[in-house]
């Protein structure tokens, strides 16, 4: 449950910062091995990086790499907050005496970090080379041509499809866990909940009681449920807009 929980944790984060790492692997490449002053500067700084890529490239640009980013996250963090919540349960990072031992705790960090950094260095270089390629006013750095899948492929749906399940799953499962317990809640004569005043009364008091795990009890079972839900749904909803379109020219 560790591994999946901070994989998920992880991959729900990188939707929102992944724009960043965009912004950031080009401002590395850019001036590579040459001298200041002597080459193009096409992105000033973050700011002038976002709205140039979004000018030239598009918004939908500024989330390139993203399907390699995903599973970069999952593997890598889930490997390294899992292992080490492992250790922790497994009380490794305890002496014999039952004091935390700040050596083997940065041990067992430094090992989980090792082994998610090598399983997922090999996908880390497909999303480099992903989010480097641009148009050729503002490349910069080696322009690779990889291209996962081609464009209109129903398999560019269905990945699309199975990350907006995760991202769905994520931002729901609160609401539901929350949901859950106000239907199932034991109520006076009137029907009068005596646990929870309201969906934010639950949504607090899980917090407080059972941190911020509690509030994702079940996430496994609820993206099973609802993640094929939203993969079939947004899938058939593209191809049926392609027939569509395809059909009407």
């Amino acid at each position: 449950m560790d591994f999946l929980m901070s994989g998920l944790a992880a991959c729900g984060a990188c939707v929102f910062t992944n724009p960043l790492e965009v912004v950031k692997t080009r401002m590395q490449l850019q001036g590579e091995l040459q001298a200041p002053g002597t080459y193009q500067r096409h992105y000033r700084n973050v700011f002038h990086a976002f709205i140039t890529i979004g000018k030239v490239d598009g918004l939908a640009a500024l989330q390139k790499g993203l399907a390699p980013a995903l599973l970069y996250q999952f593997l890598m963090n889930g490997i390294r907050l899992g292992t080490y919540g492992l250790a922790e349960a497994g009380g490794y990072l305890h002496t014999a005496e039952g004091t935390h031992s700040p050596a083997r705790s940065a041990a067992a960090g430094a090992m989980a970090g090792v082994m998610g950094a090598y399983l997922g260095s090999p996908i880390y270089m497909v999303k480099t080379h992903l989010q480097a390629q641009a148009a050729s006013e503002i490349a910069v750095g080696h322009q690779y041509k990889h291209q996962i899948f081609p464009p209109q492929s129903w398999k560019l749906a269905l990945v699309a499809a199975m990350m907006s399940g995760i991202a769905v799953v994520l931002a729901m499962a609160p609401f539901d866990v929350a949901c859950t317990r106000l239907y199932n809640q034991p109520t006076d004569a009137q029907g009068k909940g005596l646990m929870y005043r309201g969906i934010l009364d639950a949504l607090l008091q899980t917090a407080r009681t059972e941190g911020i795990f509690g509030m994702y009890k079940g996430i496994g079972a609820s993206y099973f449920r609802l993640g094929p839900h939203t993969i079939l749904s947004l899938f058939f909803w593209d191809q049926l807009r392609s027939l569509y379109y395809t059909d009407t020219k």
